[in-house]
């Protein structure tokens, strides 16, 4: 019989849930409006879509679908709000700043077990990673408000105005703060516009934002899918664009933008190389190898999707990753003790069950780990390809998911030409216990990131984009201000 411990909160009835030591006094409204001038509004059409959970493939809520003149409304209440808030003393928008991240950490468990509701991650990667770097984001950029001054010596400073920003479905809260908090820090206001998998702890920020006491307007929220985003690119109202996704996407956003004299950063797509040398910590190096591509089920831009292993200690790199797949475990993201959740949705398992099979139609020998997972809901096993050549498209290809490439290098040279020969630049890794090595390899490398003996580490101080068509710009450290800034002589 059901308790209260194993019941999730629904407004207006409740759902019995999976995991039930994860999800008491968690709340998801049946139906969420667009947050527009400090208040949820619904859409001028009237239409609504539903988020689902990718673990059951059950309805988790009805969420509204902004039209372009729900967009031409959020921009208004934008440009309204804008003139009190550039004009407010800069420590005063500190303030805010700082009030959104301590909400954000007292109600960090509820944002956790949203996030891996909606998306699918695991629950102590949304719990130990997701919600406290988002949270430090916004205390970051909050001690920042007042400080741009120092940040930029013997430079004017002024914010840009209106920010449209468009966040992905694989880090909803904390792409959501990675834009929103600089952009506030600045004196922007923001239209926000979630992914429409993945809507639910952008709304739940929103409620945080009005309970801040932000002015209204300052920060508005949008939801909806293609066309919502388009509205916003297209829409004259902006400033500054922001944008995190598909390189495919951010082609079409940054032609759309090419004379509109809009700012813009666009954060595209990855394909890592995560090189380990023969003197590296092996050990070390396949858990690195493990987090850097089954993280949040692959679901990461900047992944180590390709692993090149120097020829010498192939072998065992490859028998050490085969037998830690095999302890990883996939099924529910509530789960404590789940290492792969869910993959994010049904299309998004479609891509990467083409890809498998494209890997293998190449010649590629796959091996998938023999673990169970569920009947309902979007899985994939870990999946490692060998003997994979550098012109197979699962090596130059982004597939998004738990998918590693795998191949060998015998010298420094071969290894650094293998990893840059992609049209991605976005990060990159290497492991060996010789730092001339990694000073020489981090320096040759081009991409905007590259760790060394660690992967998928983030701080807010720290800048992060890519080049190549891994995107244009920087956010995160000084460099996320000087993206929401006009900088005079």
């Amino acid at each position: 019989m059901a308790t209260p411990e194993n019941k999730l909160a629904f407004d207006g009835g409740w759902q019995y849930s999976p995991a039930p030591e994860s999800t008491d006094h968690v709340k998801i409204k049946k139906t969420y409006e667009l947050f527009i001038g400090g208040e949820f509004v619904a859409p001028v059409q009237g239409k609504y879509f539903d988020t689902i959970n990718p673990a059951t493939e059950e309805k988790l809520s009805k969420v509204a679908l902004a039209s372009a003149a729900d967009v031409d409304k959020a921009v208004k209440a934008a440009r309204k709000a804008f003139v009190g808030w550039s004009r407010l003393k800069p420590a005063e928008r500190g303030k805010y700043i700082f009030r959104i991240a301590r909400i954000l950490q007292e109600r960090s468990r509820e944002f956790a077990v949203i996030e891996s509701l909606d998306g699918g991650k695991p629950i102590r990667e949304s719990r130990d990673v997701d919600v406290p770097l988002a949270a430090a984001h916004f205390f970051y950029y909050a001690g920042w408000a007042d400080k741009l001054e120092y940040a930029f010596p013997g430079r004017a400073v002024k914010p840009l105005g209106v920010a449209g920003q468009i966040i992905p479905w694989n880090f909803p809260l904390l792409m959501a703060a990675w834009k929103i908090a600089p952009a506030l820090a600045c004196g922007n206001t923001v239209v926000l516009k979630p992914a429409e998998t993945t809507p639910l702890t952008a709304l739940k920020l929103a409620e945080v934002i009005a309970d801040a006491g932000l002015p209204p307007g300052v920060v508005n929220i949008v939801t909806g899918a293609g066309e919502t985003g388009a509205a916003i690119v297209n829409h004259p109202g902006f400033d500054k664009i922001a944008f995190t996704g598909s390189t495919d996407v951010g082609r079409i956003i940054q032609k759309a933008l090419a004379g509109s004299n809009k700012k813009y950063t666009l954060e595209l797509g990855g394909k890592a190389a995560n090189i380990i040398f023969a003197d590296a910590a092996i050990d070390e190096a396949v858990e690195g190898i493990v987090n850097g591509i089954f993280f949040n089920q692959g679901h990461v831009c900047c992944a180590g999707s390709r692993l090149l292993v120097q020829e010498p200690v192939a072998d065992a790199v490859i028998r050490k990753l085969r037998d830690r797949m095999e302890t990883l475990i996939v099924g529910d993201p509530l789960d404590k003790n789940t290492d792969i959740g869910a993959i994010n949705s049904k299309q998004q398992l479609e891509t990467i069950k083409s890809y498998l099979a494209i890997g293998q139609e190449e010649g590629s020998e796959m091996f998938q780990s023999s673990c169970a997972v569920p009947k309902r809901g979007y899985w994939c096993r870990p999946t490692i390809f060998t003997g994979v050549s550098q012109s197979n498209r699962v090596v130059q290809e982004e597939i998004f998911g738990p998918v590693l490439a795998i191949q060998t290098f015998r010298t420094f040279d071969e290894a650094l030409i293998k990893a840059n020969n992609t049209p991605y630049g976005l990060s990159g890794g290497v492991w060996t216990d010789k730092g001339s090595k990694i000073f020489k390899m981090t320096q040759s490398i081009r991409a905007g990131v590259v760790w060394a003996n660690t992967f998928n580490k983030f701080d807010p101080t720290s800048p992060f984009g890519g080049n190549k068509e891994s995107g244009v710009g920087r956010e995160g450290g000084m460099h996320g201000l000087d993206a929401y800034l006009k900088l005079g002589g």
